[in-house]
């Protein structure tokens, strides 16, 4: 529990010893710590540099703990201030590098990364730094990292981060295949399958986006996409497949592919009326629903038709055909 102001499992077991008895020499407290003496000693000799020991004056050869809201209040307040001077170090940066990217150069718009573990930590890299949402389609044959099994997927699921991913349908028959994703759709990820995707590809807040250079037969490499045309058509793609793939969720018996039904009567009537310029509000009173039904019935169908907007939804029904332009 200590590490976080520098001390290992064997300092801080030799304090917690200390604050329990009072007061111990270094043969008692090297019974109870079963350790040698020398180290004991040179773990209190850490001790005392951190102010958390000190030798009793009163008791020669006898160690006393430091009271621990004084000396470990006085260690997490020049913690707290490290911190904050790395945070205000890494904000400075941060402005710099804006600065100096405001207008990148056509080059700088695209990094070549090459080898295994260059392009695993590129990978690490684009997840940690991801605020909003993370957007992956996953091959059935994975070299250096899959979409669906990384230590920073959690993390970053864990700070809110959305994920969507559309997997191969062979990634179902691999070896831990159902269970990475069906640990994503247990993190709330959004998982959808098709038999099959165009290319690997990860894309991180629709500002960076990363996909393989060469195959697996060669050295490993991939390029990472900054802000350009490049990545807004690598977006386009991620969107289309997503939106003709299946969704995944978790069910009695494992994972199934949820194949969606259309849109029934009311969802039309509510996609007409929103198309004439209604509000939500207006439609539930028009068709005497509540407001909440209004918008769960929305949601639906834009998850349906795989669409992120209302605007693209209005597209997406006039192209599937379940409202139609008036004519004059």
């Amino acid at each position: 529990m200590l590490a976080a102001i520098g001390l290992d499992e064997r300092h801080e077991s030799a304090y917690r010893a200390l604050v329990s008895v009072g007061a111990a020499d270094v043969p008692d407290l090297a019974r109870r710590l079963v350790l040698a003496e020398h180290d004991t000693e040179r773990a209190l000799r850490r001790l005392e540099r951190h102010g958390l020991a000190a030798q009793s004056s009163a008791r020669p050869g006898r160690w006393v703990a430091a009271p621990p809201a004084v000396a470990l209040g006085a260690l997490l307040t020049q913690q707290r201030h490290e911190l904050e001077k790395a945070e205000l170090a890494a904000a400075l940066l941060a402005e710099e590098y804006r600065a100096a990217a405001a207008e990148p150069a056509v080059h700088d718009l695209v990094e070549v990364v090459t080898g295994a573990s260059a392009v695993a930590q590129r990978f690490l890299q684009l997840q940690l730094g991801a605020t909003e949402e993370v957007c992956a389609l996953v091959t059935g044959n994975p070299v250096v990292v899959s979409g669906t099994e990384n230590e920073a997927e959690e993390q970053a699921a864990g700070r809110g981060v959305r994920y969507r991913v559309v997997v191969e349908r062979t990634v179902l028959d691999l070896p831990d295949g159902i269970t990475q994703l069906t640990a994503a759709l247990g993190r709330d990820e959004q998982v959808r399958v098709v038999d099959q995707v165009p290319t690997k590809l990860v894309v991180a807040d629709r500002t960076l986006a990363m996909v393989p250079l060469t195959s697996h037969t060669a050295e490993p490499a991939a390029l990472v996409v900054h802000a350009s045309g490049l990545l807004e058509l690598l977006s386009g793609l991620f969107e289309s497949v997503w939106r003709d793939a299946l969704p995944l969720r978790l069910g009695a018996r494992g994972i199934i592919e949820e194949r969606p039904d259309g849109p029934d009567a009311t969802d039309l009537e509510v996609l007409s009326l929103l198309l004439a310029g209604l509000t939500d509000a207006s439609v539930a009173k028009q068709l005497d629903l509540g407001l909440r039904t209004v918008q769960r019935r929305v949601k639906r169908l834009m998850e349906l038709t795989g669409v992120t907007t209302r605007l693209q939804l209005g597209w997406q029904a006039y192209e599937r055909g379940w409202v139609s332009r008036a004519h004059p």
